[in-house]
């Protein structure tokens, strides 16, 4: 069984535990030891595992990642008024293969998504969010993938995966169950026309890091429609990071990437949160730690809604615009806004009643205005794809 190959929780971090108030999240996760072994799955709702894995990685790593020095400063942090059961699993060190690894982790993943468990996972380079995409096969036909990245990581078409490439290989690999890839926070200068180019050709969403730092909100429709978050930390500026030679000076600050991994946690979509090319630093450390501790902090303020399910509890609006009709649902419980879009038809929708879309008021203003959203119109086209 694949938990078979996950190395428990180091003994220094176990010691350190020992020395924290009953309030700190360390003296409430309950820990992958030694000596008892992997905590019980069944009362488990998040899981959260690092991997030791980075052969793969574009620019080599010169130590391994030390996910124990995150977890340091993790378990330091306090309880949030959660309802949440934690469990900590251990690492998955790296195989004889890249591939052993990669089969390990989607394993893994597959194991708690049957569980409905929610996995975050703590992973030395970025090409780790391939197996936990893998791991869908034959639970859900159509992924969300959103990557939080400076790049879109396609690569070339004679290069192998690798930490900089590892989209080309979601996108092209059989089953392709990849239904839509976002795009949060990438930076002009550091991808080629052909590969923008590229997301406009298959209707992918891709947002500049200025559009989201203008208004952070924006990034809350994107996160609610994922089923995977890719965060990879190089998309965070270096000084907060602390300073790292392979970290731009433009990036998200501390504050930004942590509202962002709320909002991540808050989708009730989302089933895997995935944090990558983490720097060994203690100030990295704290930040990544704080990361976590808002995506756990948002799935506690999860609220399932629906406008198709609690009409009662939406108001709609419909908005004619040149020879379409768009109808808009607003939550007046959460104020979060969807659209219908007529061409996304589900296999199992027999009655092909209208998908719907997550959107924010400023779709609806467009529209008013008598402009097609763009967010509609790509989501549109591609349920013709």
């Amino acid at each position: 069984m694949a938990y078979d190959f996950l190395v428990p929780v180091q003994d220094k971090v176990l010691a350190h535990c020992e020395l924290l108030p009953p309030q700190a999240l360390g003296k409430n996760i309950y820990k992958h030891t030694a000596k008892k072994g992997l905590p019980v799955l069944a009362i488990a709702t998040i899981a959260i595992f690092g991997v030791n894995e980075s052969r793969n990685a574009f620019e080599k790593k010169p130590a391994p990642l030390d996910v124990s020095g995150i977890r340091l400063q993790l378990y330091k942090l306090m309880l949030g008024n959660w309802n949440s059961s934690i469990v900590d699993l251990g690492d998955i060190e790296e195989g004889e293969t890249v591939e052993d690894t990669y089969f390990v982790v989607k394993e893994v993943v597959a194991g708690l998504l049957e569980e409905n468990i929610i996995p975050i996972v703590i992973g030395a380079t970025q090409d780790i969010t391939y197996p936990t995409y893998r791991a869908f096969d034959g639970i859900k036909n159509r992924v969300n993938l959103v990557s939080v990245d400076s790049k879109f990581d396609f690569g070339g078409d004679e290069e192998l995966i690798s930490s900089n490439s590892y989209m080309s290989k979601i996108i092209t690999d059989k089953p392709n169950n990849l239904f839509n890839f976002s795009n949060l926070g990438y930076q002009s200068y550091f991808n080629a026309q052909e590969e923008i180019d590229l997301m406009e050709r298959l209707f992918f969403d891709a947002h500049r890091l200025g559009e989201v730092i203008s208004d952070i909100t924006l990034a809350e429709p994107i996160l609610r429609n994922a089923n995977i978050v890719s965060l990879d930390a190089r998309a965070i500026k270096a000084s907060e990071i602390g300073g790292a030679d392979n970290f731009s000076p433009n990036g998200f600050t501390g504050r930004e990437i942590c509202a962002i991994a709320r909002y991540a946690g808050i989708s009730d979509n989302l089933s895997v949160f995935g944090i990558y090319e983490v720097e060994n630093s203690v100030q990295s450390f704290q930040l990544i730690a704080q990361i976590i501790w808002y995506f756990i902090e948002g799935c506690n303020f999860r609220i399932k809604e629906s406008p198709g399910i609690d009409n009662e509890s939406f108001t709609k609006f419909i908005v004619p615009v040149e020879e379409e009709e768009f109808v808009f649902y607003k939550s007046n419980v959460t104020t979060r806004w969807w659209v219908e879009v007529p061409s996304i038809i589900d296999a199992h929708n027999k009655i092909n009643t209208p998908a719907l879309l997550p959107c924010t008021e400023k779709d609806y203003l467009e529209a008013c205005d008598q402009n097609i959203p763009e967010r509609w119109f790509k989501a549109y086209k591609k349920g013709f794809n």
